[in-house]
């Protein structure tokens, strides 16, 4: 078989070529990489080789002797090669060689970048040059020796550039094996996180902190109390909530102006704070409601004694910011733990009960709860004993709120709200009935049902060609908890017919804060199955912003009571515009609930709101009546829709 026919038509011509320059030359040696068949409809490269070894007298050629090897896998690997260095050049994270005694063998561009040290700045010294003073030593040698002993390490840590400036990276470190010169080193992955820190911290101080006094607020109140309630079992020790409130606050605010009215708030966050301690939490609720949480009580009437302590404190005038000084009283509830309740939200309630029994008794007085104060306790045992029937009886029902985009003013979807309708107690509010839901365990039956009814309203609705039109359904702890609520949800899409990306899970913060890890795997679950995930009433629930970066949230709810203020509360408007740029810089979309104004909407079009709800695009509307006010509703112009209140079939 001629040599030629081994050889790819393609490299041919290069292979004549260079035997005709070789075979010119009475002292050439040839080399040339080309490609032949390996026999079996494939090709293999080869690296041949050959000198000329004999001639004529005339200088012929008579014989040609040379070898030839098998280079396919060298020029694969080497291809690979030219493939990852491209990619370490052109990857946006810093890569840092380092061999096993973690000095520096080679480094990308984003490590200069990032670090401000280029290959020949480093190379060969230790990487110790890059740790932060906020670490100590102990700190580096854990990781090192960890990174030793299981070949890898990742975390988060502060790190030094070359000018002295530190900055937050989240740090991959994987070791691998060099087997031609047999050893080990070290491959290091870079992410600069700071400016992510930097949001998430003042995310959770949002969330967390009260940004007039700096106090906690009822987010990190119900987190501290519940702790406190943990330890108090396990110690067997007693706690005292006081709810506080500044007697005829606004009238003073009304008559000094608002600007006074903060400093007064101040004042009394400070004062609060001198007269308990720091060891005790003290919480502004909003407006002029103050709550002291107060723990490892010897007695009760400690509780009292605290309450005659800051009543006193109150007599001397409070300094403000100013220098002008202001007289003002409290009156004070006091709740016990376990006395009165176990529970946290029970606590605070009772402690609110009481504090207005002491508004009620002249003002500037204390009040310890007893049972005799609210009557609810006795409507709350009879509203349980019906809500026990009301699935039977078909006394639940959904009404929807539609929900509008402000970048091109469409209905986007709805929430389905629940309401239960009872013969006997009439319309009952849903924050009456659904934490009782939640007590007896009803919320799982209570849950799938609207889950179920949502769903199947919005199939009947797609089959009017709504096919764009999302729902959203609120999710209770424990349904997010129950161990198949992930298939409760399949089954019911499937049964429904309707697409995951059309479903909208809606939670709160303390839903996220219940049993995290847990939490989290179902949330991801959600997420595979392509429904979305939503945060509802931020910034009024547990704090759930520390894991916003590991859960797979899609939108965040802006609570009502943030809404309320805006455009003309500055705190409000601060705190609403803080969120809405924070969410979107997380990838977030943002959802403004209970816009009533004209006002509210275009303060929150303004700052890049990306949906609204609320009573100034539509109250909350049975089916029939929310299909007809959808299919009638016009955009106006974007950011500006139509003021259509109500909507009913013809």
């Amino acid at each position: 078989m001629p040599a030629e026919s081994l050889i790819h038509p393609d490299d041919l011509p290069m292979a004549r070529d260079a035997l005709a320059r070789y075979l010119a030359d009475t002292d050439s040696r040839y080399q040339i990489q080309l490609r032949v068949t390996d026999g079996q409809a494939g090709w293999v490269w080869m690296r041949v080789r050959g000198r000329v070894v004999e001639r004529d007298g005339q200088g012929a050629v008579l014989r040609i002797a040379g070898t030839s090897l098998n280079i396919t896998g060298t020029r694969a690997a080497e291809r690979d090669r030219k493939i990852a260095a491209e990619v370490l050049r052109s990857m946006s994270e810093a890569v840092a060689v380092i061999d096993a005694d973690f000095c520096f063998v080679s480094v990308n561009p984003a490590f200069q970048r990032m670090t401000g040290y280029s290959e020949s700045d480093v190379a060969g010294l230790n990487a110790d040059l890059l740790d932060s003073d906020q670490h100590d030593a102990a700190f580096h040698a854990h990781i090192r020796a960890q990174a030793a002993r299981t070949g890898e390490w990742s975390g988060e840590l502060w790190q030094r550039r070359k000018d002295g400036e530190e900055f937050f990276a989240a740090v991959e470190l994987r070791t691998v094996h060099d087997a031609d010169l047999g050893t080990r080193l070290h491959v290091v992955v870079l992410n600069d996180i700071t400016q992510h820190k930097r949001t998430e911290q003042e995310l959770r101080y949002l969330a967390n902190f009260d940004t007039l006094t700096s106090l906690p607020n009822r987010s990190l109140l119900s987190e501290r109390l519940s702790r406190a309630i943990i330890r108090a079992q396990r110690e067997d020790k007693r706690i005292a909530v006081l709810f506080l409130d500044l007697d005829r606050f606004k009238d003073v605010n009304d008559s000094l102006g608002h600007a006074a009215g903060d400093r007064i708030l101040r004042a009394t966050a400070t004062r609060l704070q001198q007269t308990v301690g720091a060891h005790q939490t003290v919480a502004r609720l909003g407006g002029d409601e103050f709550t002291i949480v107060i723990e490892d009580l010897e007695h009760t009437h400690d509780a009292e004694r605290i309450a005659r302590e800051i009543i006193t404190a109150f007599e001397a005038p409070l300094l403000l910011e100013d220098r002008r000084e202001i007289t003002i009283s409290p009156s004070i509830g006091i709740s016990l733990y376990p006395d009165h309740s176990q529970v946290p939200t029970e606590l605070l309630k009772q402690a609110d009960t009481a504090m207005y029994q002491a508004k009620a008794a002249g003002r500037r007085t204390f009040m310890r709860y007893d049972d005799n104060m609210d009557v609810a306790v006795r409507q709350r045992a009879t509203l349980s004993s019906a809500l026990r029937k009301v699935l039977d009886r078909g006394e639940l029902r959904l009404v929807f709120q539609p929900r509008l985009s402000l970048a091109t003013s469409r209905v986007t979807g709805v929430e389905a709200l629940l309401r239960w309708s009872s013969p006997e107690h009439g319309d009952i509010p849903p924050n009456d009935f659904i934490p009782l839901a939640e007590e007896s365990g009803l919320i799982l039956e209570i849950g799938e049902w609207v889950l179920r009814e949502a769903c199947l309203v919005l199939g009947r609705w797609r089959q009017h060609g709504l096919d764009a039109l999302t729902v959203s359904v609120n999710v209770s702890v424990l349904q997010l908890l129950r161990g198949d609520f992930p298939d409760v949800v399949r089954r019911v899409l499937a049964d429904t017919g309707i697409p995951p990306g059309l479903l909208e899970l809606e939670l709160t913060e303390s839903v996220l804060m219940a049993n995290a890890e847990q939490t989290a795997a179902k949330l991801h679950a959600f997420r595979q199955l392509g429904v979305a995930l939503a945060i509802d009433d931020f910034g009024t629930g547990y704090s759930s912003l520390a894991y916003l970066k590991r859960l797979p949230i899609t939108t965040i709810k802006i609570d009502k009571a943030f809404v309320d203020g805006l455009p003309n509360d500055t705190e409000d408007a601060a705190i609403t515009s803080t969120v809405i740029a924070m969410g979107h810089s997380l990838g977030l979309n943002v959802v403004a609930e209970g816009v009533e104004t004209e006002a509210q909407m275009r303060f929150l079009a303004g700052r890049g709101c990306d949906e609204i709800q609320g009573f100034w695009v539509a109250q909350p509307l049975d089916a029939l009546q929310c299909l007809a006010f959808i299919r009638n509703w016009r955009p106006d112009t974007p950011a500006r829709p139509a003021p259509v209140r109500v909507a009913t079939l013809p």
